[in-house]
């Protein structure tokens, strides 16, 4: 372990002459650096390509990842695109885990293709964020199938939530639109959408799945997206299969076998730019929305931070209903009711604008 201080390019020098040890050496070493996030392919992205280059093996740790997670400490720290800057290194593997088991599994991974029998000359790259909240225990009903997803770049972490009741549409509410809160209790049906979160975005989309629920008759279902990159990548590699192979029986990407089990738009939410989760948009068979954190942003509060972003549960139930509306699935005054109800001020300036 070595405590290298504020000095990102001697840090990067020694991870690399550590990745490198099993060759120059013959001494295999498992180099972890952690440091900002910000502050990594940024600051020091050159020395990252050499590190790739040498044919490095390691772990670079990007902590307080995220653009919204370490407000206060200014702007050059809050990182809204490492992962997309990483992305362009054919010797990086990304993930954006948002809970303990999916860095565990993520780490048990790396090591294992580090260290183990059959070392692969690439690095890692984990983003690690700097806010609390309760960890959820690994669902081990369901081991083997969230362990892969987790590796490929999704699992469903959550399944479509139980509508809880009829709407009542004759009861006023603010803004003059009509009332669409459930009441009663009836399993879900009808109305459908998927929610896709990485890292701390968690909260939002499970606030949103139940607000859905209870609020708007919607019933979704909530995934984790530990890796938008390796999602693109599998992809990528099935279009060429298929390209190069006319006559072959034809293959189907993953993160669209799996987003094609469900109905309904797609809405993605992350603490990065929305060209993140963009990555994937294509292979997305249904409508698809993408919420991030384009722009500068700053604020005193987290939840200010990301109601600034539009990231936060109220914008998550915005745009599925408003995609709903889009697909003739819901109406034009269950958006406006929406925005009213939360508070939203539809004539704010672009985010990324401002």
């Amino acid at each position: 372990m070595l405590e290298e201080g504020i000095t990102e390019a001697g840090a990067m020098a020694s991870l690399i002459a550590l990745s490198t040890a099993y060759a120059t050496w013959g001494r295999p070493m498992l180099p972890i650096y952690l440091f900002y996030s910000m502050f990594g392919f940024q600051r020091t992205g050159d020395l990252t390509w050499l590190l790739g280059d040498t044919r490095g093996r390691g772990i670079l740790a990007g902590c307080t990842a995220g653009r919204t997670t370490l407000q206060g400490e200014g702007l050059q720290h809050d990182d809204g695109h490492s992962p997309l800057l990483a992305s362009v290194n054919p010797a990086a593997r990304i993930y954006d885990p948002a809970f303990a088991y999916e860095i565990a599994v993520i780490m048990e991974e790396a090591v294992q293709r580090i260290v183990g029998p059959e070392p692969e000359d690439r690095f890692w790259y984990l983003t690690l964020y700097n806010e609390n909240y309760r960890m959820p225990a690994f669902p081990e009903e369901d081991a083997d199938a969230v362990r892969s997803g987790i590796l490929r770049g999704m699992y469903r972490f959550a399944g479509p939530a139980a509508v809880t009741g009829e709407a009542d549409a004759d009861a006023p509410e603010p803004g003059g639109h009509g009332r669409h809160r459930r009441r009663g209790g009836r399993d879900g049906g009808g109305r459908r959408a998927t929610l896709l979160f990485s890292g701390p975005m968690w909260q939002a989309a499970m606030e949103a799945r139940d607000m859905l629920a209870a609020d708007w008759g919607v019933s979704a279902d909530a995934w984790s997206v530990t890796s938008y990159t390796e999602l693109r990548a599998d992809a990528l590699s099935v279009e060429r299969a298929n390209r190069l192979h006319p006559d072959g029986a034809r293959r189907s990407p993953f993160v669209s076998d799996a987003l094609d089990e469900g109905a309904g738009p797609v809405v993605a939410v992350t603490d990065y730019m929305r060209a993140v989760p963009d990555q994937v948009a294509r292979w997305v068979h249904r409508p698809f929305v993408s919420l991030g954190t384009d722009g500068f942003g700053r604020s005193d509060t987290r939840a200010a931070l990301r109601r600034f972003f539009e990231v936060d549960a109220a914008h998550v139930v915005v745009a599925v209903l408003a995609a709903l509306a889009e697909s003739g699935d819901a109406k034009a005054d269950e958006v406006a009711d929406a925005i009213a109800r939360y508070g939203i001020d539809p004539e704010t300036v672009d985010p990324w604008t401002d």
